[in-house]
């Protein structure tokens, strides 16, 4: 049986890590929280107002929200807040285009959506908002009603104000905390549900990997960095877009996380860093940790993590260096993570900081990684993926959910394929299989709709080619395809 979205915690269970953080916020706190946006004390203020406007709109524990807000006070307020009533958070990725979006939607049937002004998608004079964003969304509130927080434009939905009033009561169970959206298809679609523990599990790993000190910055810019550094005690900043170099020399940061593609950056334009740096979301080369340590870095981290199981090893940079074996070494896995490898050569993981299920499916035993992998000496190293899936600065992007939308009238066959760019990033490009009498040029004016509706999918190229097929069933081959996408 799947389970329900609650169940009670047995009577004095260990207490979970947001759970502490939650209970710690105090409104006369003046210490610094998001550097240079509010201190703990307005992020207190924000998610006690919030929990009272979700009552408000009737909201209770086991009830879903869709959440598509940016990274900062605002978001962090509105998740704690609804962490904290019992609430289900799916994370909404508003570049996925709008049949994905959509879709994904119709599976995790929020009651609420809370949406900043960049997310939202509406017809009328927030088009253009939209189109500056490249963003394409479906008209949220045929899904859902929509809620607007931050600051609302001229059109928007509502705005979700935080509200004076007593608290909600905190709710002390467990059950299923935040739903986030990975592969499958549009028709299809897979999410991959943590629960309350899992989400605490992974929190905890994060903070005694990155060992914050109370009072130092720590700079990075994803809620598994934001939340286990302000329960540590340490302020946080958000990474500058512009002036990276600068606001780390002003900071002094103890931590920093920041994905490859920021890190390459970063390096290109002669940024000096301190203290200890830590990168994941794609695959991190021993060269781009001994990169950072000759930037000034005291320590270099490289995070192997699935939105599966959040974080599962890691290894540092001198131990990344040492290691002449064949494949890529991603470290011992983190204390609680049990690692095997199946029949087929994939990586299995297990361990409190894996999830439950995906949604609308059985619980867990193992995570199958979609990784080839071997554990050699109590070490993961991989191999290689099983899985289709396109890592493009360090964006998953899958490709079944995308392919059918490229099957138009004319097209035979289309696949999209990742063609390697150099140190674990990828170009996507789309191949298309032309049907007996179809034009190239007709195909290209009409794949031009189906294209911009993929999003931040959207490839990098197009090409026209005659896909190579393989086995038996004759199958388009992937492999061969991304070398005919490479060589064209």
């Amino acid at each position: 049986m799947v389970p329900g979205p609650r169940q009670r915690l047995a009577h004095g269970g260990p207490a979970l890590m947001l759970d502490e953080l939650i209970a710690g916020l105090r409104e006369e706190d003046t210490r610094p929280a998001l550097a240079g946006r509010c201190t703990r004390g307005e992020l207190a203020g924000l998610t006690h107002g919030y929990s009272v406007a979700l009552r408000e709109k009737g909201l209770a524990p086991g009830d879903t929200i869709g959440l598509a807000v940016r990274p900062g006070a605002r978001s962090l307020a509105t998740m704690l807040a609804a962490y904290r009533m019992g609430l289900r958070i799916a994370v909404l990725d508003p570049t996925a285009g709008p049949d994905v979006l959509r879709a994904r939607l119709a599976l995790a049937t929020p009651r609420l959506i809370l949406a900043d002004a960049a997310a939202q998608a509406v017809a009328g004079r927030l088009a253009p908002l939209a189109r500056r964003a490249h963003l394409a969304l479906p008209a949220l509130d045929t899904l859902a009603p929509v809620v607007t927080v931050g600051r609302r434009l001229p059109g928007a939905p509502p705005a979700l104000r935080p509200l004076a009033g007593p608290l909600p009561p905190a709710y002390d169970g467990d059950g299923d905390a935040v739903i986030v959206f990975t592969s499958g298809t549009t028709s299809r679609p897979r999410a991959v549900v943590h629960t309350r523990r899992s989400l605490s599990a992974g929190m905890t790993a994060v903070r005694d990997l990155v060992r914050p000190l109370p009072g130092v910055p720590v700079l990075g810019g994803t809620f598994f960095v934001l939340l286990p550094s302000l329960a540590s005690g340490a302020p946080v900043a958000l990474p500058a877009r512009r002036g990276l170099g600068r606001q780390i020399r002003n900071l002094d940061p103890q931590a920093t996380y920041l994905t490859p593609p920021h890190l390459r950056a970063a390096l290109a334009g002669g940024v000096r860093f301190t203290g200890r740096v830590y990168s994941g979301s794609a695959p991190v080369s021993a060269a781009l940790l001994a990169s950072v340590r000759a930037a000034g870095a005291r320590e270099a981290w490289g995070v192997y993590a699935l939105t599966e199981v959040f974080p599962a090893a890691a290894v540092e940079s001198a131990e990344k260096a040492a290691f002449t074996g064949e494949g890529d070494l991603v470290g011992a896995p983190l204390p609680g993570v049990t690692a095997s490898v199946d029949a087929g050569g994939q990586l299995l993981l297990s361990g409190p900081t894996a999830a439950g299920r995906y949604l609308g499916e059985q619980p867990f035993a193992q995570v199958a990684t979609g990784d080839r992998g071997r554990v050699e000496d109590g070490r993961i190293v991989l191999g290689g993926r099983l899985k289709d899936m396109i890592l493009r600065r360090a964006e998953n992007i899958y490709p079944g959910l995308y392919e059918p939308s490229l099957h138009i009238p004319g097209v035979e066959l289309a696949l999209l394929v990742g063609v390697p760019t150099g140190d674990g990033d990828e170009r996507v490009v789309a191949v298309i299989q032309p049907a007996a009498g179809a034009s190239e040029a007709g195909l290209r004016v009409a794949l031009r709709d189906p294209l911009a509706r993929m999003g931040a999918a959207r490839p990098d190229a197009v090409i026209f080619a005659r896909i190579p097929l393989a086995g038996r069933s004759r199958k388009p081959d992937r492999r061969a395809t991304a070398q005919l996408a490479a060589n064209a």
